[in-house]
């Protein structure tokens, strides 16, 4: 990121690049990235001191799409009838208790939508007590619907579920009046009188009961989910997957996640670079931009100048690829070797870069792995870790790559040594140093995409051993002997924070299988 040459709020592209622009401006950006990486990226950014070019275009990444979501209170007034059970469970009477909750609703919804780093759209308030009009409601254009289950009766409830969208419903117990579903959801929402599950889209996941937080979080898995699902990716030198095993990850990604995966060439690749380093306006500011980027807090050079030039324009190349496809995420095939003589570099430092500026940037094009990323990052809201595990023992696992997130929290730079790639020893590569005490989460998807594993971790140590350049001993917080009988593919994904909850119910709504090692009884 020039320092920052995520340049935040804009993407630098070059004379050479081309006219189809994400042209974003710096106010859409902020707004776009939401909490997590747009305000202190913007303040903290280096290239404020330098003066960007007027032919340079300027664009940043794809905002994420809002969460759209449709409360609706389902509620009647009793009425009272002589000698026979009138009323059902529930704290509703009068008219103005139906008013009162209403306004219950709506100030909770407000604060929810205030508390929540991601974007979400909430849908009026929509009050009833109408079969018919629930099944019209339950077509209109939202992702969620929450259902406020306060006493209407089962056919109600039934036809606002509509299994091609999201529902969550939500009862109280103590937050407020006394919902009759509170009573009832189990046994005839979920399961219907029978001992099976019979509602299709809901299980037991997908109820709560009184706390905003218990909403908030299966909000941010559904945020996470909408916004991999049918996502466009650059593929640089074309898509692949680790292994024997992972032949068939682009297809699966294709197919589960809906991944629309671009394929670029190495051809076309090549000629972008010629084209960017002929540019004699382009490369100047790259150099200004490196320079400002070396003198960030925390970055010490252990290889060449010039490594980090041309890291600089290698980036922006990458940024024209982007944007010509409409996209903010791109993967790089061959990374260790097709790539260093086209740019005489390498493509860690400018995956840093992108990752921090809030793009979905990823070595190797290994599409087992990919996909967690793009979830990970978008239910984080924070820049993910792609890395090569080693063998668990004693309760501990060492996880590396030649290229890292510095901005890991979304937020803050973590200090960085730039030194060469290490198999290569050519070219600029991050040693991220990560934040020594750190939860965080880790993620091992399985070749066949039908059960993806994942623990909590705590940052230990960061150690300079002869493999990859970033690199971190992490305290696995599950069984170690588990994690070592049931560790499937290759590659892991790892963020700061423990979203492992968030991870699993948006895996459950694709039908994949979750293994937390974490999980507490």
């Amino acid at each position: 990121m020039c320092t920052d040459h995520s340049c935040s709020h804009a993407v630098p592209g070059g004379c050479c690049m081309s006219k189809a622009r994400l042209a974003l401006n710096r106010r859409q950006f902020v707004a776009g990235l939401g909490a997590g990486l747009a305000a202190p990226a913007l303040a903290a950014s280096a290239l404020a001191a330098v003066q960007r070019p007027s032919d340079i275009p300027t664009f940043a990444p794809t905002p994420p799409k809002p969460l759209v979501i449709q409360p609706v209170l389902t509620i009647t007034i009793p009425q009272r009838r002589p000698q026979t059970s009138w009323r059902s469970w529930g704290g509703f009477h009068k008219p103005e208790d139906v008013q009162d909750e209403q306004r219950r609703i709506s100030g909770e919804l407000k604060k929810l939508q205030a508390d929540s780093e991601f974007p979400m759209e909430i849908r009026p308030l929509v009050t009833l007590n109408d079969a018919k009009k629930a099944a019209e409601l339950a077509k209109a254009d939202h992702d969620v619907m929450l259902i406020y289950a306060a006493n209407a009766w089962l056919d109600v409830l039934e036809n606002l579920t509509n299994p091609e969208k999201w529902t969550v419903m939500f009862v109280r117990h103590k937050s407020g009046p006394v919902y009759l579903w509170y009573e009832i959801a189990h046994n005839r929402y979920l399961r219907k009188t029978v001992d099976e599950y019979g509602q299709p889209g809901v299980d037991y996941q997908d109820v709560v009961v009184d706390r905003l937080e218990e909403l908030q979080w299966r909000f941010r898995a559904l945020y996470g989910l909408k916004n991999i699902l049918g996502k466009r990716i650059v593929a640089v030198g074309g898509p692949s997957g680790w292994g024997a095993g992972g032949q068939k990850a682009p297809e699966i990604s294709r197919t589960l996640w809906k991944m629309d995966i671009r394929t670029v060439t190495y051809e076309t690749l090549g000629e972008m670079i010629k084209k960017a380093r002929a540019n004699s306006t382009l490369v100047k500011y790259c150099r200004a931009a490196a320079g400002e980027f070396l003198k960030r807090q925390g970055i010490t050079l252990e290889t060449e100048r010039s490594f980090i030039d041309n890291a600089f324009v290698l980036t922006e190349v990458f940024k024209d690829l982007m944007a010509q496809h409409e996209t903010d995420a791109i993967t790089i095939n061959h990374c260790m070797g097709t790539i260093m003589p086209l740019s005489e570099t390498t493509a860690c430092l400018p995956l840093m870069l992108l990752n921090d500026a809030g793009y979905h940037a990823y070595c190797e094009s290994d599409f087992v792995v990919v996909p967690s990323g793009i979830l990970l990052h978008y239910i984080t809201s924070m820049p993910v870790f792609l890395n090569d595990p080693t063998y668990p023992h004693d309760n501990v696992v060492t996880i590396a790559h030649c290229t890292a997130p510095s901005k890991m929290n979304g937020r803050d730079y973590e200090p960085a040594r730039i030194l060469t790639h290490f198999e290569s020893d050519y070219g600029a590569a991050p040693k991220v140093e990560f934040k020594k005490g750190q939860v965080m989460t880790v993620i091992d998807p399985d070749f066949d995409a039908k059960v993806w594993l994942g623990f909590e971790a705590e940052v230990l140590d960061n150690p300079f051993l002869d493999i990859c350049r970033s690199q971190t001993d992490i305290g696995i917080r599950a069984d170690c002997e588990q994690l070592v009988a049931e560790t499937r593919g290759f590659h892991w994904m790892a963020s700061y924070g423990n979203y492992l909850r968030e991870v699993g119910y948006a895996l459950k709504k694709v039908g994949l299988r979750w293994n937390n090692l974490s999980k507490k009884a």
